[in-house]
């Protein structure tokens, strides 16, 4: 943490590491380019913010590579400060020697996270729009893409902001008052403050609700696959992945262990669990295989039961009558094999029938899987928190709330409720920055890459 409160000037490969066509190396620091123009071929020394120019870098003996060299002038960078991107050839030697020149030259190695840590310290970015730089590189989906994306361009922050300073303009009247407390006057209207709050609880509460939508949207929904041996989930799972993912056996039990692979289905990440098939067996190692099933099923947001057309049902739906109580409304019932028995749909309603093998009816079953996510927030634009650490910030908020609107009600003082009031601008801070210690911008900022 002591290197990232630093002022040198740092460097690090901004590209991904080993053999590619280009790779691009990032100074940042008040001497990047008098530290590139020792070594570059061309005197950039006063060119202008927002130039590239071509020529070759060397040590003092030899040319390392012909290079693009682009400049980005203080305050004018994504740090905020004057930085230097170098794309060069993709040859890890290359890439190797360049660092080792520019650490000679007087650059120091970049940490995890430092480039943006700089930029959050510099303002070009608050705290939350820092840390969804990594969920923007990290995202696998389209959702994942968009919701990161909003939160970079400060959807986020700006409804945080928009709550924090309608609760300060009140807050400044109540600790006014506290200054005339022997006076007995008030300052603050108790109902339209209580109003106030009454309205920022809602838009807390919608936040919060939101992050059921964000956490899945960011990791993925967990999809298991669960049924009696030989009933086509190791089939579906292929059938879904379009590859042989899983064995296919005619051999009951020859799941023993969790498969797992995601999909992507309509910019949304479903993560799909193969588990062993659910039966009564004597056989140590199927039952461990058993018992895992049960367990993945207990995490999984979607619980696929699969019953074969084609075999004896009494024990499939006995099966199934065990899992319904704790699955509740995330168990979705699928008939499988529908092909070899067409008949049995008499005998179901809201089931989906498939035939994994034949390819049947696996596009229904998808857009099944869809309508257990509320795609509503996204196509109206809403802010979605996908942020673990931001959660738990508006929980705190969310309760240092109720505590103030309760006070109100009891009739409490001016003194008691800024206690409360200012616990909740705190965590209301602590997302977006405003309050912040270098313990959590060090957990913050060690998780991203080097170069970023």
């Amino acid at each position: 943490m002591n290197n990232l409160l630093q002022e040198d000037t740092i460097c690090a490969l901004a590209t991904g590491g080993g053999l590619s066509a280009i790779a691009v190396l990032r100074l940042s620091g008040k001497e990047a380019i008098k530290i590139t123009n020792a070594v570059f071929s061309k005197d950039i020394s006063a060119s202008k913010s927002h130039t590239i120019h071509f020529g070759t870098i060397s040590d003092s003996t030899k040319i390392i590579d012909e290079v693009l060299v682009s400049i980005f002038k203080d305050g004018k960078s994504y740090t905020g400060e004057e930085t230097v991107e170098i794309s060069c050839h993709g040859s890890t030697f290359i890439q190797n020697k360049l660092l080792q020149l520019f650490i000679t030259e007087g650059c120091r190695m970049a940490t995890a996270g430092e480039f943006t840590m700089r930029a959050f310290r510099n303002g070009k970015l608050d705290l939350s729009q820092a840390e969804s730089v990594a969920d923007l590189i990290a995202s696998e989906s389209e959702a994942a893409h968009q919701t990161a994306l909003k939160q970079l361009r400060g959807g986020f922050s700006n409804k945080l902001q928009e709550l924090r300073t309608k609760l300060i303009d009140f807050a400044s009247l109540i600790e006014l008052e506290l200054d005339f407390s022997e006076e007995d006057v008030e300052f603050a209207d108790r109902k339209q403050f209580e109003t106030l709050l009454t309205a920022i609880k809602e838009e807390l509460e919608k936040l919060v609700q939101s992050f059921k939508l964000g956490n899945v949207i960011k990791n993925g929904i967990p999809v298991a696959i669960l049924g009696a041996p030989n009933v086509g989930k190791s089939t579906l799972l292929n059938t879904l992945l379009n590859e042989d993912k899983a064995i296919v056996s005619d051999i009951a039990g020859t799941t023993r262990d969790a498969i797992e692979d995601e999909l992507n289905i309509e910019g949304f990440k479903f993560r799909f669990i193969d588990t062993a098939g659910i039966r009564e067996t004597s056989d140590t190692v199927e039952n461990l295989g058993i018992k895992k099933s049960l367990e993945k099923a207990g995490i999984a947001n979607i619980i696929l039961f699969l019953i074969d057309a084609d075999a004896n049902l009494d024990n499939q739906l006995l099966e199934l009558e065990k899992i319904k109580t704790s699955a509740g409304d995330k168990l979705l019932l699928v008939i499988n094999k529908i092909d070899l028995n067409p008949e049995i749909k008499d005998n179901f309603k809201n089931a989906l029938f498939i035939s994994a093998k034949k390819d049947e009816g696996i596009e229904t079953l998808k857009e099944r899987l869809l309508t257990f996510v509320n795609t509503e927030q996204l196509s109206n634009n809403e802010t979605i928190v996908t942020n673990h650490r931001h959660y738990e910030e508006l929980q705190l908020t969310l309760h240092e709330i109720n505590s103030i609107i309760n006070g109100l009600n009891s009739g409490l003082t001016g003194d008691f409720l800024a206690v409360n009031i200012r616990q909740s601008l705190f965590h209301l801070g602590s997302i977006t920055g405003e309050v912040t210690t270098d313990t959590l911008l060090g957990n913050i900022f060690g998780k991203f890459c080097i170069g970023k």
